[in-house]
């Protein structure tokens, strides 16, 4: 007989065929929920189902955007207005799915995980989130995202994660290249100077090390 992690785990599949991510996002949600540290297909499953409704949002945002910066400079206070109320709407949708995601990841799936590459996994996408809320938002919820955002990766990076990664795991290459990406230039010279590190353990080194520098600033995305 099938068992109801099982009977969700393939309708969250079959949402996935369909293209119907809102509601593959309903299933794992209740995949999630029903305890456990969820399976590496589980896992991947829940995060390409946010990935999508979040993503199709995100584009719609960018083009909505596009076109009120073209209005406003042709003077047009009439389309000005309407376009600005539905980039609000967009903005509102986008807050309610990341704010549900960053729910999900804290309230069930970081306490749950054991493993190292789980752990790096729902840190990397806590700061995905946060970092998809800074782009839309403005002063101090833009700062808290961004603080939020750093914190995650962060967290990612720390020897609790990293060092429990088997040695060639993807999920290696996954925390380094988002860490590295995140600290201010200054610290990008340790990555490319002349005698870079040659192995991983050096990377992850220099990388711990840094970790403990002052807060840097996030990019832009």
């Amino acid at each position: 007989m099938t068992s109801e992690r099982e009977s969700k785990t393939f309708l969250a599949r079959l949402c996935e065929q369909a293209e119907r991510y809102d509601e593959m996002v309903t299933y794992m949600k209740e995949v999630a929920s029903l305890g456990g540290e969820l399976s590496v297909d589980e896992r991947n499953l829940l995060s390409v189902a946010y990935k999508n409704v979040v993503g199709t949002r995100r584009a719609s945002w960018r083009i909505i955007s596009s076109i009120e910066q073209k209005e406003e400079s042709k003077g047009s206070e009439k389309h000005v207005q309407a376009i600005s109320e539905y980039r609000q709407k967009i903005e509102q949708e986008l807050e309610r799915v990341c704010q549900d995601v960053l729910d999900v990841l804290d309230q069930s799936l970081i306490p749950k995980a054991e493993s190292g590459e789980s752990k790096v996994f729902y840190h990397k996408m806590k700061g995905d989130y946060h970092r998809y809320l800074a782009e839309f938002a403005s002063g101090n919820k833009r700062k808290n995202a961004v603080t939020a955002a750093h914190d995650a990766y962060k967290v990612s990076a720390l020897p609790s994660g990293i060092q429990d990664l088997p040695p060639f795991s993807p999920f290696a290459g996954l925390n380094l290249t988002c860490v590295e990406r995140h600290r201010c230039r200054p610290n990008r010279a340790n990555l490319h100077s002349p005698n870079p590190p040659r192995s991983r353990p050096q990377l992850l080194r220099i990388l711990l090390r840094d970790s403990q520098l002052p807060r840097p600033c996030l990019p832009p995305c």
